[in-house]
Parts: structure tokens; sequence; C-alpha cells
């Protein structure tokens, strides 16, 4: 816990403003009156005024609003005030309506950086405003570590960091190392330049003692803890353990493990009485079972073009003679569709036969228009030389 003497504090950051407040949130059933210390961009929750160790504290930097609260209190003095946070929403009551408005304007100042223009306030009190801005200003400046960059060949990876390792500056290492004083009391943290880490340690000696070691790098690879005799190391897990083994084991690495449920439960209501219990899944379980791939349907390769043409080529003239062989056979041939077929051409019909008589009475055509029907039918042709031929028989039978 964080140690907290009057005004002056050496584990918290300065202290802009505070008095009595009282905290509701969503998980707390009931309105509790604290002691509440506006601490750079934290605020601080004592039970009392006098206490030394804070029990509650919440950080600023994810708010996102700060509006009044217009419902009705039982004290008519009492002032509320909501807190929109990126998780949650917290409700303050403020004593009266001067402490609302100071609260308001600490609180903004802090993280927003600016004094804001829309509160009712004295100039005394706005001239806090700007100078609880300008520490803070200052108070970011000092005490933000720079990023971490991998430009050391020999740390790559955060996975090569020790487990104690923590991205924290040195007030919340301090701070870190209270909270959890039973597991460790030793950890690694960003020093105060890219090129540098630090170690952090505490004791209890009548009190609480911190202690910070600088741990540069080498130019050749390596690191050196830099005290008076420096130590030279290969790795940072090597820093640690040097520490650890120099110590008699007296200093142990904080290392924060993580707990991850055993059992898959749940929450289950009831819908006749509206209670809910906590419930076990079976064990037994099977997964989900995976659909089938759906199958590709395969389309038939259309006939060639050429069975189309063959078929367009067949005459009804010849579906009689195919249903006579049909009735002929008792099982009829397969045709082979697939073998290509020709056209069938139709027969060409035998020339009529005429009575002797009646070829009399027909008219004997010229020599000039046999030439031109036997040039242009060949039918033609064929008929007049049968004419001619019965003429020849008729003449020799008179």
């Amino acid at each position: 816990m964080a140690k907290r003497t009057g005004r002056q504090r050496s584990q918290l950051p300065n202290c802009y403003y505070e008095g009595y407040l009282e905290k509701r949130s969503f998980k707390d059933k009931t309105t509790r009156k604290m002691w509440t210390c506006l601490c750079g961009n934290t605020l601080f929750f004592f039970n009392e005024k006098r206490d030394a160790n804070y029990i509650e504290k919440l950080d600023l930097s994810g708010l996102i609003s700060i509006t009044d609260d217009g419902s009705m209190d039982r004290n008519l003095d009492a002032a509320r005030l909501n807190l929109q946070m990126k998780d949650e929403n917290i409700k303050f009551n403020a004593p009266n309506a001067e402490a609302l408005e100071l609260w308001k304007g600490f609180i903004h100042s802090v993280t927003e950086l600016s004094v804001p223009s829309s509160l009712n306030l004295l100039p005394g009190q706005i001239h806090m405003l700007k100078e609880t801005v300008q520490r803070e200003k200052e108070r970011i400046n000092n005490v933000t570590p720079p990023a971490v960059t991998n430009i050391d060949p020999y740390v790559t990876l955060h996975a090569d960091m020790p487990a104690c390792f923590y991205s924290v500056s040195r007030l919340e290492a301090e701070l870190l190392l209270e909270r959890e004083a039973k597991r460790g009391n030793l950890l690694l943290r960003p020093g105060s330049t890219a090129n540098s880490f630090a170690i952090t340690t505490r004791q209890e000696f009548a009190g609480s003692i911190f202690k910070h070691y600088r741990v540069t790098r080498k130019h050749n690879g390596g690191f050196i803890i830099d005290v008076d005799t420096p130590v030279p190391c290969t790795t940072l897990h090597d820093v640690i353990n040097y520490l650890v083994e120099k110590t008699d084991r007296v200093l142990i690495p904080l290392i924060l493990e993580e707990a991850y449920e055993k059992n898959i439960s749940f929450i289950r209501s009831d819908n006749e009485n509206g209670e809910k219990t906590v419930q076990d899944a079976p064990a037994d379980l099977l997964p989900p079972c995976v659909p089938p791939k759906p199958v590709s349907l395969r389309l038939h390769n259309p006939e060639p073009a050429l069975e189309a043409a063959v078929e367009e080529s067949l005459y009804l003239n010849d579906m009689p003679r195919q249903q006579e062989k049909e009735d002929s056979s008792t099982v009829p041939p397969q045709p082979d569709i697939k073998a290509s077929k020709k056209a069938i051409i139709p027969p060409t019909p035998p020339p009529r036969k005429l009575a002797p008589a009646a070829l009399l009475s027909l008219p004997v055509p010229s020599a000039n228009s046999r030439k031109l029907r036997a040039q242009s039918d060949p039918l033609e042709q064929t008929i007049s030389e049968l004419k001619l031929k019965l003429e020849k028989q008729a003449r020799c039978v008179e």
C-alpha cells in the first residue's frame, strides 16, 4: 500500500486537491464516504483523512466525460457528479455545489491539461487550476519513460525479457511493489534513457525502503550494473540472477501470474422466480459436427454438333422403314450414335408407263424443245427418249 503523510507524500504524486466524496459504482451496492485525493491524474481513496494506506484508486487516463447529475438527493446541499470511464460509470456526491465545481475543474485540468472556461469559479480558484496544469505537465515530462526500442541485438523479442520486467515508471514500480509485497520485492523496468534499464527493489525497515539501480548496455554486447564497482553481465537474466544470489535470495523477483479457470461455468436465470445460479457445463460435451463439404454437380457433356446435323438429315420417308424393322426383329439393334452418319438421299421415282393410245394423243415435242429440256432436266431427257422408243414400236405394230 502507498504511504501518505499529510500533504507531503513521498510515495504518491503531488496532491492537487482533496476532500470527502461519496463514491458509488455499478460494483458497489451502497454509497461509501471516503477521503479522496487527486494526486497526478489518479484519484486515491482512503477510509479516513489520517489514514496512511489508500484502499482504492481510480486512474483518470480512461476518462471519457464528466457531467453533473441532476437527480434529487436526501441531502439538499449535496451535489452529484458522474464520471464516465471506458468500462464503467462512477457517481460521486460532493458536500456542496462549490466543492463540486472545484472537483470538476481539477479533474478536467489534469486530464485535458487545460483550464475549463465553463465553470463558475472565482479568480483565485482559476489561478489554482492554472498552476495545477503547469505542475502536471512538468510531472508528465519527468516521470514518463521513453518508449523501449529493440536496438540491442541481444534483446530482440519481448520473450527474451525476464518474467519480472514491467513497462512502468519509477513511481508506478514503487506502487506495484508496495501492493504486491507478498509476491516479490524486485522488478526490472525501462530506464530513463532509451538505451538503459533499471532495477527497483523494496524492503521493510521502519517502513518501506525503495532502491533503484541503473542497468546500461555495453557497445560490444551485454549489460553493466552501474554501481561503484560496475558488474558486467551477458544478459538481463544474468542481471536478475546476480542480484538474487548476492543478496542471499532476500530479493525475490516479482512475477504476476494470471489465473485461468479450470472448469467451464455459466450463470443461468430461472424463468419462474428470476433467481440466478452458477452452473457447470457438462464434461461430456462433444465438439460441434462439421457440415459435409458440398459436392459440385457434374454437367454432362453435350453431344457433338455432328450428331445434331445427322439427326436433322433424316427424312420422314425413312420412318416407316425403321418401324417395319423394329416390328420384324425381337431385339432392335442399338444404333451407334457416336458413329458418323451420312445423309440418306431419297430414291429416284421410276418413270410412269403410259398406254399406247395415250402416247399417240400426246403432242410430239420439237427438236429444239427437246434439246432445251434435255439440257435443263436430265430426267426429262430420259422420259423423252422412252417416248420415242414407244412411238417406233407402235408404228411397227401398225
